[in-house]
Order: structure tokens, then C-alpha cells, then sequence
């Protein structure tokens, strides 16, 4: 059962969203029907697969059951012994927080056969991660188990994100909306999916039937570069369209979950389509890793110049991005060719005559502006051609 990809999903989810949408309207809708919802679709998207698979139904669901249990445990540890301010502390507890992402994306045939998925392991790990580092910036100084559960595996963005923030997703679950708000978010829900049928079901389809199936099988460096622009327009439409899916049904349980997507083709330079193209990711890559290492570089001394750090600091975002997708190579060459990029970029704007493009939405649409765009798209295609496995 793949979400907002076939009718199962969206059958078994009407249980849940038509109670949320009926309690809404009355101005009744509180987190316990949202933490009841998640726990219970959580089960059927664990379960239901691995008994089609041909496995045992609750070998996934115990699996799952340990991962949410191993990171309270850990979060919980961290809180109470966080007042002693020992630096290895915090180490501790993000690779704890790690461990189980790295056994089941990196050593699956260790472990028994299905239990090695567990589904967003990767989203649901920084989600996890962002509640460490919350505690460790003196952010979040109490846990409740109800919102923590619902936080990390609220089922809407269950499988790939959003990746929400923990203290923006408990200021929504605590709060007990009038009728009123909840029918402005209803409002929003169906324009948020009306648009993720359309990416997704009529030019995600669109895109793989007629042009990316065709060109797959053809080899040849024109037969190449058909399929890097297909697969660039499919993977948008695909992922834009289950993010808009994620987005509306968040809204229909009281639950503004962030954008990922904000028209990234229009994108000026790399910099720009970062804050454009699953914005959730970058900027949880930006704020919990890139920052922190500046910090921690300025702090210590570890480098005579700033821009040396913020390269480094780029190597290690992107590096650590690539890695979060997986261990292929063509994951780990696609997140280094973003850091280099960006890092080229940072130089070219420090040296380079020719002032940066402004921003979109605030220049007039000028040749340069233009070629701008289209060298970006480029760009990001490339980029898109490496991600897919197609030249490894």
C-alpha cells in the first residue's frame, strides 16, 4: 500500500479523515482523534504490506513499535541528564538516535527478513533528531508522550515528509481550532488536493507513460539526455504531488505541515532552487547541520577563513544528504555535486563582476534573468540524471 499512489490508501484513510472532518466542522476536533489516527493508520501501513509480501503482519508493526520506543527512550535519557552540560552528550544521543537508521538502510541483510523496512525510516529519523537537538538548545525542556508519538509518525507525512518541527507540530496539536478556522483549513485542503491530483495522477502518468517508458530502454547519449529531462519532470510531479497530498491531509487533522514545494523551475541560481525544492529538507539540513558546524568552526578556530568553513560546512550538508537517500553511489555523487556547485557559486558571487540575479518575484523578466533559469534547470536536470542510477 503505497501512500496517495493507489485506492487502499485512500479508501482506509476515509475512516479516519471523514471522523476529523465531521469533528472540525463542530469545532470539536482535539488531538485525540489525531493521535488515534495515527497510531491506527500507522499499523495498516506497516502491516498490510508485509501481508501481501507474504510476511508475518506484525513483524514490521513490532519493528516500528521498537524504533518509537528506542527514540523516547534515548530523548527521555538525553532530557534528564541534559542539565549536566557534559559536550559528549549531545554525541551520544544523536548517534543513538542514528542507530537504527543505519542498521536498516545499511546492513539489511543482517536482519530478518522483513523487518528491514520500516517506512520513512529516513523522515521519521529527523523528526527524531530534531526533538535531540531541541533539548540540546534548551528548546524543549519537557516530552509528553501523546504529541511525541504523534509527532514522529503523524501517518500524512509518514512515508516522505514533509519533515515537520517538533515545537510548530505541538503548538498545532494542542490547539483546539473553532469552526470557523477549521473550515479556512478545510478550504485549504482541497486546493492543496486538487493540486496533487493533478501532479500526481494526470502529469506524473502523463511524464512515465508517454516519455520516461519509452526512452528507458533506449540507449545512446540523445536517448541520455530525453531521459534526464523526463526524469526530471517526473520525479518533480510525482514528489509535488504527494507533498500537496501530505500537505491537505494535515490540514483536514488541525495540522499545518510546511511547503516542500515553491515553483523550484523558477529558480535562479542553486542557492535559490535550495530554498525552493523540498524546502523541509534544506532548511532542516541547513539550520541542524550547516549552521551548527559554522558555529562550532568559528567557535574553535578550526579554519583562518569563513569561506573555507562554509565550503567544508556545504561538503558535509550535502554529503550527509547524499548518504540520507542511501548508500549507492549515485546518491552520494548527487549530494557532492550540489556541495560543489554551491560552493562555486559562494565564490562566484564573492569575485564575480556581474551582480547576483534578484530574486523572482522582484525583477523584471530580462535576457539575463532568463538564462539564469535555464542554466539552473540545467544544472539541476544533471543533477537529477546522476540521482536516478542511470549513468552507474
Amino acid at each position: 500500500m503505497t501512500p496517495y499512489s493507489d485506492l487502499l490508501f485512500f479508501g482506509l484513510a476515509l475512516y479516519f479523515v471523514l471522523p476529523a472532518i465531521a469533528l472540525g466542522i463542530a469545532g470539536r476536533l482535539t488531538w485525540h482523534w489525531v493521535l488515534v489516527s495515527t497510531v491506527a493508520m500507522g499499523i495498516l501501513q506497516m502491516a498490510l504490506p508485509a501481508v501481501v509480501a507474504g510476511h508475518i503482519w506484525w513483524t514490521p508493526v513490532a519493528a516500528a513499535t521498537g524504533w518509537v520506543l528506542w527514540q523516547w527512550a534515548v530523548v527521555r535519557s538525553f532530557l534528564a541528564l541534559h542539565a549536566k552540560r557534559r559536550p559528549w552528550l549531545v554525541w551520544l544521543a544523536v548517534l543513538a538516535a542514528l542507530i537504527p537508521l543505519l542498521a536498516l538502510k545499511y546492513l539489511p541483510l543482517a536482519l530478518p527478513d522483513g523487518v528491514a523496512h520500516i517506512i520513512g525510516i529516513s523522515y521519521v529519523t529527523f523528526r527524531a533528531l530534531d526533538v535531540v537537538l531541541g533539548v540540546h538548545d534548551g528548546l524543549i525542556t519537557e516530552l509528553r508522550a501523546a504529541p511525541y508519538l504523534a509527532y514522529v509518525i503523524f501517518f500524512p507525512t509518514l512515508s516522505a515528509g514533509p519533515i515537520d518541527r517538533y515545537r510548530r507540530f505541538v503548538a498545532d496539536f494542542a490547539q483546539r481550532r473553532t469552526r470557523a478556522e477549521y473550515v479556512r483549513l478545510l478550504d485549504e485542503a482541497v486546493r492543496a488536493g486538487m493540486l496533487g491530483v493533478l501532479y500526481k495522477f494526470v502529469l506524473a502518468v502523463a511524464v512515465h507513460r508517454w516519455w520516461l517508458d519509452p526512452v528507458t530502454a533506449v540507449h545512446g547519449w540523445r536517448a541520455t539526455l530525453s531521459y534526464m529531462y523526463a526524469y526530471s519532470a517526473y520525479l518533480f510531479c510525482d514528489f509535488a504531488g504527494y507533498s500537496a497530498f501530505a500537505v491537505a491531509f494535515s490540514k483536514l487533522f488541525g495540522i499545518r505541515s510546511p511547503e516542500n514545494f515553491d515553483q523550484p523551475w523558477r529558480a535562479r541560481d542553486l542557492a535559490d532552487f535550495w530554498s525552493r525544492w523540498h524546502i523541509s529538507l534544506s532548511t532542516w539540513l541547513r539550520d541542524q547541520v550547516y549552521m551548527r558546524f559554522l558555529m562550532a568552526a568559528r567557535m574553535r578556530g578550526w579554519f583562518k577563513s569563513k569561506h573555507v568553513a562554509s565550503a567544508v560546512g556545504l561538503l558535509l550538508s550535502f554529503g550527509l544528504m547524499g548518504l540520507w537517500h542511501g548508500a549507492s553511489m549515485n546518491y552520494i555523487v548527487y549530494g557532492f555535486y550540489h556541495a560543489v556547485l554551491l560552493i562555486g557559486l559562494e565564490r562566484w558571487r564573492r569575485y564575480s563582476p556581474i551582480k547576483r540575479p534578484a530574486p523572482e518575484s522582484t525583477s523584471p523578466l530580462t535576457l539575463r534573468n532568463v538564462g539564469a533559469t535555464l542554466l539552473t534547470l540545467q544544472l539541476v536536470c544533471v543533477s537529477f540524471l546522476i540521482f536516478s542510477g542511470r549513468l552507474f
